[in-house]
């Protein structure tokens, strides 16, 4: 995959659909690691997180003849947020299928939008591969979570937006669940600058990249409850984030879920900025890290902003 001129390609089809999320300073997190720390903050993003870049991207992309069929995509809420925001505003035809234990939060969420809301399984892997063959069995599109290179190129316009406003970025931080995210970001920022460096954020309960890169495949092991829903579950047999997560990341971070509760809790009181569990990977993984960081020009990517009221109240109490 030409990173650059698909993500290039990508840009110029989604930049009306979306916003240019800033890149903020954080005075707090700079002192910690004795550096520069900045935050993308794409829970500021339209719906709430970085998925409606890819989202966008890949239906943006589909013939007429196969808008017009619908589409249909698994979610366990962030990605399905920004499908049905561009179904709707593009007048498709869309289902979403869902984990029948996905946050309420994002289900309360989907619920405003034009789209049919299904439910199987437990683990976003048995949802997708289900929602896949129903795809596949009706003729229409399936639109991936990550599994897809329109959608990493969709997410790689982040690394674009990166570099506009921080040439000389040194690091950057990213959450990591089926690696759609992290693909984009540092297929795009090591085919421009090698020299950047790319780490991947997990919660230690649902660490299955990690694991997989370092089992040298992807691997089917048990995800335990975390807060960090937006990136828990399974890797798809096959997907082609693996090898682009083994091409092009340079690290990856594990984190206990006290560490990711506690990084909401700075975040709130230091930007009083709310954000999910997913979103707080990489600031949990950078401060358990931080001196490896000294005197670097750091990005951490805020990769969405929805958590429930319980979770938030769990958090806070």
């Amino acid at each position: 995959m030409d990173f650059v001129k698909e993500a290039k390609k990508a840009e110029k089809r989604i930049r009306s659909y979306i916003r240019k999320t800033p890149l903020e300073y954080s005075p707090f997190l700079s002192k910690e690691g004795k550096n520069k720390t900045y935050l993308k903050l794409e829970n500021l993003q339209l719906t709430g997180s970085f998925k409606i870049r890819g989202a966008i991207n890949k239906i943006l992309s589909l013939t007429l003849e196969d808008r017009e069929k619908g589409v249909i995509t698994s979610s366990s809420g962030n990605h399905g947020a920004a499908f049905a925001y561009i179904a709707e505003k593009l007048a498709i035809d869309g289902t979403i299928y869902l984990p029948k234990n996905a946050s309420k939060a994002k289900i309360a969420s989907l619920k405003s939008y034009g789209v049919n809301l299904e439910f199987y399984g437990y683990d976003c892997v048995q949802t997708e591969t289900h929602a896949r063959n129903l795809s596949l069995e009706q003729g229409v599109v399936f639109v991936s979570p990550y599994n897809d290179s329109e959608i990493i190129a969709g997410q790689a316009t982040i690394g674009i937006e990166l570099l506009e406003q921080l040439a000389d970025t040194d690091v950057v931080l990213v959450p990591v669940g089926g690696g759609g995210l992290i693909s984009g970001i540092a297929g795009y920022l090591k085919s421009v600058n090698k020299n950047i460096e790319v780490i991947g954020c997990q919660p230690i309960n649902s660490a299955i990249m990690n694991e997989s890169i370092k089992q040298g495949k992807i691997v089917t092991i048990e995800s335990l409850d975390t807060i960090s829903d937006g990136t828990a579950g399974g890797i798809e047999e096959n997907s082609i984030t693996f090898n682009f997560c083994k091409k092009y990341v340079d690290d990856f971070i594990l984190v206990s879920e006290l560490e990711i509760k506690e990084s909401i809790r700075l975040v709130l009181q230091h930007h009083h900025m709310l954000i999910e569990g997913a979103a707080a990977l990489t600031v949990s993984s950078y401060l358990k890290n931080k001196s490896k960081f000294k005197g670097k020009n750091v990005v951490l990517v805020i990769s969405g902003a929805k958590i429930s009221l319980e979770k938030l109240k769990e958090i806070l109490c």
